[in-house]
């Protein structure tokens, strides 16, 4: 049997929870259909989904659709939570891109649309809220094909638009619209299209359809209403007969996925693997990263719950237990042949200090933070042990709300959070090199170790390198170099973590196992991955000291339109806030306005852009690139990871030890 895992993409609020209620009802799978108002969805389990009426985490569930299983995945709508959405991206052969008829496209819709084509997924886009007053067709079609995707065309239109009875009626025979586009990527249908003298008939429009819809080429658009139902079985007719079923090879050596991880009521891991081939059985041990795990119990989706299970096998997704160390992205078994890309988004800007309200609640915040950054691992957790501070990195502030909703509730833990900020990064400006070496002052470890630090392309963050034989000593002492260097260049000179640079290993040195005679091992003459460990901090930050770093802060390309009579107006404001438009178009009553704007600014301006502009300025933003900071570079404190003091460092180190 086949299947399909189909993710339900959408901006917030535009419905896409409520279509996944019916899509289940349709299919049989609940008997009455659940309100988001109410907190009564399938998919959104957690308390506090229901409670704050938004999708948090991504969900699964499965539903037969004729002769396919389809693994349904909700994803949630809100920026702050574009994490979950590009972790489910990795497992996905096709999705429904969720659009408001009153809305229109939206500023996520975008960023969502513009992964799925990266990653060439193939895509229905529902038009859904045709009942909703307000709601309207042509100007959204043309929205769609403008902003979103050229290649996208209706196979139905509306009547009754903006009532409660609003119905979809398909196409009874294929428009120019329709041949056009699929002449585009055929070029017998072309020539068939332009002669007229060919008959173009109906079932071979619809098969040529269906096969460059399941190449991604074409988006065909289906118009309704997921609370009255209307166009759904329609949407349904379009995912089984437009998206492509999978039926994997369940034979051969298993390889999957993690997408996801959860805690179990006993705090044991929870890993959902998409399987892309071969088949994990009970009591089977599974190769991940560089070690292995047990499997001890495994679930699978169906019919709208998670069943036990005996295996899971190629194309279906599975929960499975037993794999401590699991992570997210983590590939089971053999790795797939052509490895999924594993950014899709930009990731965080901003970040904060989280504070427990009791200082003896310190440990427990670091164990309950680590905790829900398994689950989502751009928390990028963060500790400060000299200062004993923790901070994580964040999407925007209903994240931040979230987070603190969730200690409170989940780990009896009440937090408060320090003033947000956004983060910049650092990038090596030349060449550096420094090296200390074993037993020569003022060098107190058994190591040696020589590093160069080189500015690498934008984008290629760290590239660590070898500059000397594999075999000069001792692996586990040159990954704790290597792990010790990912680590310290997480604060820069200027206390931002350094990305795009090669670090390169150029010596190497250390005394190997031994002792007095008769004696037992003597950690004394002896070198240790410790003291790999320690020195490597000092050696790398004179490098990086003798390279020199510039500050670089995050900026977001922006797209407004706003009234023509408010133009002149919010030009000024922009360049107060630091933007730098490119492009100004007029249309019609309006004026379209591109260009960049720090990402420290963007919430700004979005609070004064409805004063600005009477309410009918409309700002969409997503992260673009950094750019160099001119003047005083910003800084934040010092860690033991930033040892530009020797001495002080060396005393940190000796205290330890």
């Amino acid at each position: 049997m086949k299947s399909l895992n189909l993710g339900i993409l959408a901006h917030v609020d535009a419905g896409k929870t409520s279509l996944t209620e019916r899509l289940l009802h349709a299919a049989g799978v609940i008997d009455e259909i659940g309100s988001v108002d109410a907190g009564s969805t399938q998919t959104d389990s957690l308390e506090l989904e229901r409670r704050r009426g938004i999708t948090i985490k991504s969900a699964v569930v499965s539903f037969p659709l004729a002769d396919v299983t389809v693994n349904l995945i909700d994803t949630p709508g809100h920026p702050d939570f574009i994490a979950e959405v590009e972790r489910v991206l990795n497992v996905l052969d096709g999705a429904v891109l969720v659009i408001s008829a009153v809305e229109g496209v939206q500023a996520q819709t975008r960023v969502l649309m513009r992964a799925l084509h990266r990653l060439r997924i193939p895509t229905l886009i529902f038009v859904n809220k045709i009942d909703r007053r307000g709601a309207q067709d042509e100007r959204v079609l043309r929205s769609i094909r403008d902003r979103l995707a050229p290649a996208a065309v209706a196979l139905g239109s509306v009547t009754g638009l903006g009532a409660r009875d609003a119905r979809y009626l398909p196409f009874a025979a294929a428009g120019d619209d329709l041949v056009s586009v699929l002449a585009e990527h055929d070029d017998a249908l072309l020539a068939a299209y332009v002669d007229g003298t060919q008959a173009l008939c109906p079932g071979r429009l619809k098969d040529e359809l269906a096969a460059q819809s399941r190449r991604a080429l074409v988006h065909p658009i289906l118009f309704g209403s997921a609370i009255t139902g209307a166009g759904v079985a329609e949407l349904i007719d379009g995912i089984r007969e437009l998206l492509p079923g999978v039926a994997g090879d369940t034979g051969g050596p298993p390889s999957g996925t993690v997408f996801k991880v959860e805690r179990g009521p006993a705090g044991e891991k929870i890993a959902y693997v998409r399987m892309f081939a071969g088949t994990i059985r009970l009591r089977d041990r599974v190769p991940f990263r560089d070690v292995a795990g047990k499997v001890t119990a495994i679930r699978v989706f169906d019919r709208g719950t998670a069943v036990p299970a005996s295996s899971v096998e190629a194309g279906r997704i599975g929960k499975l237990w037993g794999l401590g160390d699991v992570r997210i992205g983590d590939e089971l078994g053999l790795p797939r042949t052509e490895p999924a890309e594993r950014r899709h988004f930009a990731p965080p800007t901003l970040e904060t200090v989280v504070v427990p309200a009791r200082p003896a609640d310190k440990g427990a915040l670091h164990v309950a933070l680590s905790q829900l950054a398994e689950q989502d691992p751009l928390i990028d957790l963060r500790q400060d042990d000299i200062r004993q501070e923790t901070s994580v990195s964040l999407y925007g502030e209903v994240q931040k709300e979230v987070i603190q909703a969730t200690l409170a509730e989940e780990f009896g833990l009440d937090v408060t959070f320090r003033e947000t900020s956004t983060i910049h990064v650092e990038r090596p400006v030349g060449t550096g090199a420094a090296a200390e070496f074993i037993a020569k002052p003022p060098n107190p470890f058994l190591a040696t170790v020589g590093l160069r630090v080189e500015p690498a392309p934008i984008g290629s963050g760290v590239d660590f390198r070898l500059e000397v034989e594999l075999g000069s000593m001792p692996y586990t002492f040159i990954r704790a170099v290597e792990e010790t260097v990912r680590e310290t260049l997480l604060q820069g000179l200027r206390g931002w973590q350094v990305t795009d640079c090669a670090v390169i290993l150029t010596h190497t040195g250390y005394w190997p196992r031994q002792s007095h005679a008769h004696a037992v091992f003597d950690k004394s003459m002896s070198s240790t991955a410790g003291d790999f460990r320690n020195l490597t901090p000092l050696v790398l930050m004179e490098a990086l000291r003798q390279a020199g770093t510039r500050v670089y802060e995050p900026m977001h390309h922006f797209r407004l339109d706003l009234p023509e009579d408010v133009f002149g107006t919010v030009l000024p404001v922009l360049a107060r806030l630091g933007a730098v438009p490119g492009t100004s178009t007029p249309q019609g009553a309006s004026y379209l306005v591109e260009g960049v704007v720090p990402a420290a600014r963007v919430h700004e301006l979005e609070q004064r852009l409805p004063s600005l502009t009477r309410g009918e300025g409309v700002l969409e933003s997503a992260f673009d690139h950094y750019q160099e900071v001119r003047g005083q570079a910003p800084a934040r404190p010092r860690t033991d990871h930033d040892p530009l003091n020797r001495k002080e460092y060396l005393l940190h180190v000796l205290r330890q030890v």
